[in-house]
């Protein structure tokens, strides 16, 4: 299932008000994140498109990634959450897709990018300094991604968080198979700097989004 703007409008406004996030601020680090990346290898969702197979496993950051790594494996196209990628890659997984909004150990996912795996960069309202920061040191191939108005080389194929995000992609280009690998909606992994209660607020939508985007059976 394709994601239309139309259809993601009533959630982002939804986000929106339950946070107090101000979308003229999550227009505004679209507009830095286009002029950071002026020399940066970009790709078209056609290009990305080609990159997802009908399989796909989405790694989260929650404390159960490695249990759920030993007991349930991995399969078809590697989409990885940002937080995740330094922890996949201790355990010798490159992934495919690396789904990103700069916050948390920037150094994996550099490296993931020097190794093949094409960056979704997102914009939102309060990472305009990480995208100042880190966008323009990944050398593989990018994609750049907004929650509003999309627009020329800024796509929104959905999502809030990089996990929910990384799965709404999927689907958009046609995965039948999503499996979630180290995602728990209750108990996030801790973050230096962030309020755990609204961490979890975050997750609520992440399973709701997810909920919304994946048919009965389609992820496990």
């Amino acid at each position: 299932m394709r994601m239309r703007f139309s259809d993601w409008e009533p959630i982002y406004l939804g986000i929106l008000e339950d946070f107090g996030f101000d979308r003229s601020e999550d227009e505004m680090s679209v507009r830095i994140l286009k002029m950071t990346t002026v020399n940066s290898d970009l790709i078209d969702d056609d290009e990305f498109g080609e990159c997802f197979s009908k399989e796909v496993t989405v790694f989260g950051n929650a404390p159960c990634l490695e249990s759920d790594l030993d007991s349930k494996g991995c399969g078809g196209t590697l989409i990885a959450s940002g937080s995740s990628v330094g922890r996949l890659l201790a355990r010798g997984i490159v992934p495919d897709i690396v789904v990103t909004d700069l916050d948390g150990d920037i150094g994996p996912q550099i490296d993931a990018s020097s190794r093949g795996a094409v960056t979704a960069i997102h914009a939102h309202g309060d990472n305009g300094d990480l995208i100042r920061m880190h966008a323009a040191s990944f050398r593989g191939r990018v994609v750049l991604t907004t929650q509003s108005v999309p627009e020329n080389t800024v796509y929104d194929f959905g999502g809030f968080t990089d996990g929910d995000r990384a799965v709404c992609m999927a689907v958009h280009f046609g995965a039948e198979k999503v499996h979630l690998r180290g995602f728990d909606y209750d108990d996030p992994m801790p973050k230096d700097g962030t309020d755990p209660e609204i961490k979890r607020r975050k997750l609520s939508w992440a399973r709701k989004i997810i909920d919304m985007v994946c048919t009965p059976g389609m992820s496990d």
